[in-house]
């Protein structure tokens, strides 16, 4: 495994570990300062924003204080790639911002874990020497508030090298600041032969186990601290260095166990089916520290919170919403207890336990009706409070709240030369299945144009299992304001309605789940809205499936069909779902749920690249040559299916990219050829 650590390395900034300071008198002054200086070189004033105003990285993300609420990190994009910011709350006079540069990886995620240390998550797409498989590395590193003392956690840990990733943090301890606790594949027994021939012959889980390390954060060097399994998949804590439960998955059928430490010793409490989407997701430990929280539908159509006691394995629910799912449970950061749950009706919901808490975010929803507000971190002792608004044409904006004062201070927006008279309107499109199921979309309306015989572009979006809603979307936006009015349907199949819906899209990938994508291109073009010869469909992930899908069994509904690592063979992609995790993995297990595991001859008369030769329009393929998730060789398999049967194609590969656009060159690559490939087919 190629050495990280060196890469993270920027001592060129004077000794200073990956930072670059400025002078910034004031907090307020230095969000200013940054916001003037990004203006200043966004160019002259334009009749619309350039690709480069929607492309560029979100000019704040991850925002979050520190235990003590002294100091606030965040990622900020610096030369296209996100870096890490850290900065006072209430600067002292000369104090000075700190940036930190992941060099050539991308640097993720952050997390505080102490007053004085912040670790962050850098991860790059690569092949191993061992493995001809591209894949991704995540990595994390500590380091102080000054971003001196970088340190690669588990550095010390023989098997750090092969595993993947060695960044999730399962529990900090707020009482002891030098430790944090993070889970790692360890060796079974000492190796005793070249490790590079043993994995090209046996399963991983021969002589590996999932272990609990204790590691120093200031060293970044662990220690076994609890000892896992083979089976083990995931560790749950007490938000004090505690231990509580963990999973166990076994195979052969596939099976999760939920193992629970209670007496000083761990028992197995339950088993639980773990094929599809099914198994136990822990959630965390309600507030008392009594009960295990779990995401579970519990006999219901739709997933809620049910609790689980350690002492007696009683359960009972604990929160759930009629025709919704609950997305997720909401973890306090700092003791690791659950306090609420979000989920999304027509916009994001948040809603809290505690009357207190619950009141503090109905004050925020009233200061901003209409709009999503998320409290997205607060300090330790609850006194400070960082929360973020957003809506589909207010782009979403950080405040820092002091609740003692109740003086709030603007910190930043995600796009701060937006303005919103240059953003279109999204509005909930509701319509019915030619089966009769109903269909929540939303369409988005280009600024200044009444929404009769307008070009459209439909936008079907990923997962299969995810799905849009009413919120600030940097793609539907720089469409609407070229001229397009964009369709963005939760087709069968799509997160969040229910455990009916979800079964409904099972295995229709380019049947029925098109049919819904198609009924609500037709209702488009029957209410006037669509000219229905001016509609391009354009996704990504899975919605590239679905633009490739529509071009091919639907000939004569689109003038032109375009993809971002878009899946176009199905077979291919079950393969190499079974080459990366296994034939008998959950994530196998998952994929074959949705697409179909056995039935060749429907998977593929349902892969676009097999029934190339039905497609009229010109199609685009976009792809990131570092993609892990949906590889490279699906936009290849496409283009040479295309190219074989005399079509129109166009194939851009990115450099470096992996497949969630991380990188600003390549959003705004995509947005630019993107809008010429439109211009030149459907106009705007």
């Amino acid at each position: 495994m190629r050495e990280l650590a060196p890469a993270l390395d920027c001592s060129q900034h004077n000794g200073v570990w990956g930072s670059i300071t400025m002078m910034c008198r004031s907090f307020t002054a230095c969000m200013a300062a940054l916001t003037w200086c990004l203006v200043l070189f966004a160019g002259p004033a334009q009749a619309r924003p350039s690709a480069e105003v929607f492309g560029e990285l979100p000019f704040v993300s991850t925002v979050r204080l520190s235990p003590d609420g002294k100091h606030i990190a965040m990622l900020q994009p610096m030369q296209g790639r996100m870096v890490a910011v850290i900065f006072q709350t209430h600067p002292e006079a000369g104090a000075k911002p700190v940036y930190i540069s992941g060099g050539d990886l991308i640097l993720a995620d952050l997390q505080w874990v102490s007053n004085s240390r912040l670790v962050l998550i850098a991860k790059e797409s690569i092949t191993a020497p061992y493995d001809d498989r591209l894949r991704t590395w995540a990595r994390a590193v500590a380091v102080d508030i000054n971003g001196g003392n970088g340190v690669l956690l588990l550095k010390n840990m023989p098997t750090a090298g092969v595993n993947t990733n060695t960044t999730e943090i399962v529990d900090t301890d707020l009482d002891d600041p030098d430790h944090i606790y993070m889970d790692m594949y360890d060796f079974i027994t000492p190796m005793q032969e070249d490790f590079n021939t043993r994995l090209g012959i046996k399963n991983d889980k021969d002589f590996f186990r999932d272990d609990l390390i204790k590691v120093d954060v200031h060293s970044g060097e662990g220690e076994i601290f609890q000892t896992g399994k083979p089976e083990t998949v995931a560790w749950f804590s007490d938000g004090h260095g505690h231990p509580v439960a963990r999973i166990d998955q076994t195979e052969a059928p596939l099976k999760d166990h939920l193992i629970v430490l209670h007496g000083g010793a761990w028992n197995e409490v339950g088993t639980f089916d773990a094929t599809a989407d099914n198994g136990i997701r822990l959630a965390g430990m309600t507030e008392d520290g009594k009960n295990l929280v779990l995401l579970q539908r519990n006999d219901r159509s739709f997933m809620g919170l049910l609790e689980r006691s350690l002492s007696d394995n009683t359960e009972k629910s604990l929160y759930y919403v009629d025709n919704y799912d609950i997305d997720d449970a909401i973890v306090d950061e700092w003791t690791g207890r659950v306090v609420g749950a979000e989920y999304i009706t027509d916009k994001e919901e948040d809603h809290y336990f505690d009357p207190k808490r619950q009141g503090l975010q109905m004050g925020l929803e009233n200061a901003f009706p209409g709009l999503t507000v998320h409290i997205v971190s607060w300090d330790a002792a609850g006194d400070t409070v960082i929360f973020s608004v957003e809506g589909p044409r207010e782009p979403k904006t950080y405040y820092l709240l002091d609740r003692a004062t109740h003086m709030t201070q603007t910190i930043a927006s995600t796009r701060p030369t937006l303005q919103q008279s240059e953003l279109g309107e999204m509005r909930a499109y509701n319509y019915t299945a030619r089966d009769g199921l109903p269909i929540s979309a939303y369409l988005t309306l280009p600024p200044g144009k009444p929404p009769k015989n307008l070009p459209v572009v439909i936008m079907p979006h990923g997962g299969p299992d995810a799905r849009d809603y009413l919120r600030f979307d940097w793609m539907a936006q720089f469409l609407a304001s070229r001229g397009y009015a964009v369709l963005q349907p939760n087709f069968r199949g799509s997160w969040g309605f229910g455990d009916n819906f979800t079964k409904a899209g099972l295995h229709q990938w380019g049947l029925k789940i098109q049919d819904d994508v198609t009924d609500g291109v037709k209702k488009l073009i029957a209410d006037g809205t669509a000219d229905p010869k001016r509609i391009c469909i354009f996704g990504a992930s899975f919605g590239g499936y679905v633009a490739l899908a529509g071009a091919a069994f639907t000939p004569n509904l689109y003038a032109c069909a375009a993809s971002w690592a878009g899946v176009s063979d199905l077979p291919a992609a079950m393969q190499a779902e079974r080459r990366d995790y296994g034939g008998k993995s959950q994530i196998v297990s998952f994929w074959g749920s949705r697409i179909g595991n056995d039935d060749i001859p429907q998977l593929n008369a349902t892969s676009p690249d097999h029934n190339a030769a039905a497609i009229k329009c010109p199609v685009l393929l976009m792809h990131g040559d570092g993609d892990t998730t949906v590889r490279i060789e699906q936009s290849e398999m496409m283009n040479e299916a295309l190219e074989k049967a005399h079509k129109k194609v166009e194939f851009i590969r990115f450099p470096g990219e992996d497949h969630y656009m991380n990188i600003a060159a390549t959003r705004i690559g995509v947005l630019e050829a993107l809008e010429k490939f439109l211009s030149e087919n459907i106009g705007n």
